[in-house]
């Protein structure tokens, strides 16, 4: 008897559709899994004949042919199980084949039957709404994130046992139901963290404003201790919540990855994504003998931070460049190629020495001559173009940690004012497809609508000149006076805007470490 049954396969942050053929015929004894299968997928015999036995069923004498079509297409992970063990008990006739009609079905078999988790649920969901079917099936845990998708039941089934007796009209299995709207609207703005809690540091604060506001770089280079770990894990809280759109697209990431924070549906936050410098290349951009998101991808929508930068490979930094540019990575093999989104803002902190205490006000330093260049050359030029603030964060005065000190304003004021600052460039960018933010403009933009003043040109172009900036540096230079402008509510760029994103420029003076 033949048999088909719906199932999906991931491929980036989409998923692809798979039908699971199963025939079986009275020549020949065992099963056959056909259809370019990986060892997961192969392994799969072993757990499925464990799982019918611990569930009442027993796998028939007869030749079993599998087919995981489109056969061109490799197969990957344990998803199949529960598709296979489907498509086995129709064509047994111990499931009425018309019970799988509308329906799609993924999850991983345990030995004893009970059905487990698996990545990449929220696309294949996606999936199926948009090939009409009616329903997917799956693991109790992954019901909450595929419940995100409107217009589908999803049915969460804990065993073998419970999803015979629901194909077989004996037992109900309740469809899982989608969050609540309103969590999600609360949530999106509650954190932890507050730029209130941190004492002084206004330049600072102010130079993540502007960051914020136009999806800018930025780099944080000061002593030990001066706050700027403790500053960087703040900028999501000043951040505009994310969008619906954007909460579906990051939540795919984070699904397709098999992350765990996507348990209880939609995210809500922007990721914060801090990988230690140890993180090797293919954990960076993703890829992988599987192909499997990275950090910049799981940092889509939000903040990559990179602490201790110069403490990185110099291979890993320098395939930032492009994902930085393009806002995507491709990741390509001799067998597959795939394409994963990565708009993230990126912030890196650093110390400015070996020691950590040059330039410092009170701790001298200790590093021999020519020291500090050497470990300011960890970061290549390119790179650092790349960077659009480069800020110094120096130590907090003692007076200003006391209790009796005045506390900071607060995130949810700063973010006011990004949000506003936001909304003008959604309005300005309004017709052009992928782009959002300042920082997001190509050069045909920037002519557009990085237009300086005679006076603010006048004094980038010297700017030019007495600091041998580089044209990618100078297009920095005009995002951010745009960005600055915004912020004040100005239409066209003025001489302080100007001034005042040269003065995030730092690391260009040829005076530094030296």
């Amino acid at each position: 008897m033949f048999v088909a049954v719906h199932t999906a396969t991931v491929a980036g942050i989409d998923a692809v559709e798979v039908t699971v053929e199963v025939n079986i015929t009275g020549g020949g004894l065992g099963l056959y899994l056909v259809g370019l299968p990986d060892s997961a997928v192969k392994e799969s015999e072993q757990r499925i004949r464990a799982a019918f036995e611990n569930s009442g069923e027993r796998m028939t004498a007869r030749n079993v042919v599998v087919n995981l079509a489109p056969a061109a297409l490799r197969k990957e992970g344990a998803a199949f199980d529960l598709p296979i063990a489907v498509g086995i008990l129709a064509a047994m006739e111990r499931v009425e084949p018309s019970a799988l009609e509308g329906t799609m079905f993924t999850g991983e078999l345990s030995l004893d039957g009970s059905v487990r988790p698996v990545p990449g649920v929220l696309p294949m969901t996606v999936l199926a709404r948009r090939k009409g079917l009616r329903r997917i099936v799956l693991a109790p845990e992954n019901a909450a994130e595929a419940a995100i998708v409107e217009g589908i039941e999803v049915i969460p089934v804990a065993n073998l046992r419970q999803l015979l007796a629901w194909l077989g009209g004996t037992e109900t299995v309740e469809p899982a139901r989608p969050a609540d709207r309103e969590p999600f609207e609360v949530s999106s703005g509650r954190y932890d963290e507050d730029f209130a809690d941190v004492k002084g540091q206004e330049h600072v604060k102010r130079a993540l404003e502007i960051a914020a506001a136009g999806g800018h770089n930025v780099l944080l280079i000061g002593a030990p201790g001066s706050g700027k770990t403790m500053l960087a894990r703040r900028i999501p809280t000043i951040l505009p919540p994310l969008t619906h759109d954007e909460a579906l697209e990051t939540t795919k990431i984070h699904s397709v990855a098999g992350k765990t924070g996507v348990a209880g549906g939609l995210m809500t936050r922007r990721p914060f994504r801090a990988p230690h410098h140890l993180t090797s290349q293919a954990a960076i951009v993703g890829g992988g003998q599987s192909p499997c998101p990275g950090e910049v991808s799981l940092a889509h929508n939000g903040v990559l931070f990179l602490d201790e930068l110069p403490e990185f490979g110099r291979n890993v930094l320098e395939v930032l460049r492009q994902p930085l540019e393009d806002k995507r990575i491709t990741v390509s093999r001799a067998r597959y190629s795939v394409e994963y989104p990565a708009n993230f803002m990126l912030v890196a902190a650093m110390n400015p020495c070996p020691c950590g205490y040059y330039n410092h006000p009170t701790h001298e330093c200790s590093c021999a001559p020519g020291a500090v260049h050497r470990y300011m050359n960890r970061i290549s030029g390119p790179l650092m173009d790349r960077i659009d603030l480069h800020v110094e964060v120096t130590p907090v005065p003692p007076s200003l940690l006391a209790d009796g000190a005045p506390a900071g304003e607060s995130s949810a004021a700063v973010r006011e004012r990004v949000i506003r600052a936001r909304a003008v460039q959604a309005e300005r960018f309004r017709a052009i497809e992928g782009v959002y933010t300042n920082a997001m403009m190509n050069a045909a933009l920037l002519r557009e609508h990085c237009r300086p003043d005679d006076e603010a040109a006048a004094m980038l172009e010297t700017a030019m000149i007495r600091l041998s900036l580089s044209a990618r540096a100078y297009d920095r230079i005009l995002k951010v006076a745009r960005t600055i402008a915004d912020l004040a509510g100005r239409e066209r760029i003025a001489r302080a805007d100007v001034a005042e994103a040269i003065g995030y420029r730092s690391l260009d003076r040829g005076t530094w470490g030296r």
